[in-house]
């Protein structure tokens, strides 16, 4: 198979970005994922970040992974990479400097794209891990981003949580992040078309929803005619691979105790210590959510 340069991705997923349809991502979460991937003929894959944190640290999404970490793992999917694909590069690891720094390792990494989201991360004592950041913040960050990529086909997304601003206020977000350059508009939480199209009258670049599966949302002629040209319907693939791998080892050790229907999210559960991290916010950083 021959070897497609990281630009040369980059300018595809560019291409999928000024398209006219709606593409779904495939999680991609290793070499061997990605390989998969583009033999099936997924047009784009996202790393993500929750993804990365199980992959690489077995542990819950609460912003534990490092920079350091998270480039290591997108490093090894860009070097057998046939698809472009998404970095979700969280809150940039830290302030407008340190989205600098994420973007110049990624961009390395070979990724083609990433997106830079406007939560409050890591989350602060006595904080909501929802809450967000000025938007005067937020623009830093897209226009620090931008400053710091070498390979102009490299594209910078913005990224907003939808779900807990009122309507108005995430248009005033993600229009000021459009206003200050950024390449394409990513949102979490849209409820619905009603929610979506509220919005997407607002922007003019291209949008990728982060829908988890929302049936609400179920109509890719739709969302393409509103702006949208890639879902990230969920990480379904990683999941399935965590219940193969405990149901494989559990009939290899014959362990017939042990409860085969299990579902992924269960499993995830056990194994991630979530009881664990939560205990410990609420001692060190009166969270309790």
């Amino acid at each position: 198979m021959p070897k497609i340069s990281h630009s040369a991705l980059r300018c595809n997923f560019r291409e999928l970005l000024a398209a006219s349809q709606c593409v779904e991502t495939a999680s991609v979460f290793d070499p061997m994922s990605a390989r998969i991937a583009a033999d099936l003929g997924f047009e784009v894959g996202i790393l993500g970040g929750s993804v990365a944190s199980l992959q690489v640290l077995a542990a819950p999404d609460f912003a534990l992974i490092t920079l350091s970490e998270f480039v290591e793992q997108a490093t090894r999917i860009g070097r057998v990479a046939q698809l472009p694909f998404i970095a979700d590069a969280d809150h940039g690891y830290g302030n407008a400097l340190n989205v600098m720094r994420t973007v110049e390792e990624l961009e390395r990494a070979g990724v083609a794209a990433l997106t830079i989201e406007d939560t409050l991360l890591p989350a602060q004592f006595g904080r909501k891990s929802t809450d967000l950041i000025s938007i005067d913040e937020g623009i830093g960050k897209v226009r620090a981003a931008l400053e710091a990529r070498v390979d102009p086909a490299l594209s910078i997304i913005a990224r907003t949580n939808a779900g807990v601003l009122p309507t108005e206020d995430v248009i005033k977000r993600t229009r000021a992040y459009e206003k200050a350059g950024a390449d394409g508009i990513c949102m979490v939480g849209v409820k619905d078309f009603e929610h979506l199209e509220q919005i997407a009258e607002n922007l003019s670049v291209p949008l990728m929803l982060v829908t988890y599966a929302n049936p609400k949302l179920n109509d890719a002629a739709r969302l393409a005619s509103l702006g949208v040209r890639v879902v990230v319907a969920g990480h379904g693939a990683y999941f399935a691979a965590i219940k193969a791998t405990y149901d494989s080892l559990r009939a290899q050790r014959q362990l017939t105790h042990r409860t085969s229907n299990l579902s992924a999210t269960e499993l995830t559960h056990t194994y991630t210590l979530p009881a664990s991290y939560m205990a410990w916010a609420e001692e060190f950083m009166d969270v309790k959510e």
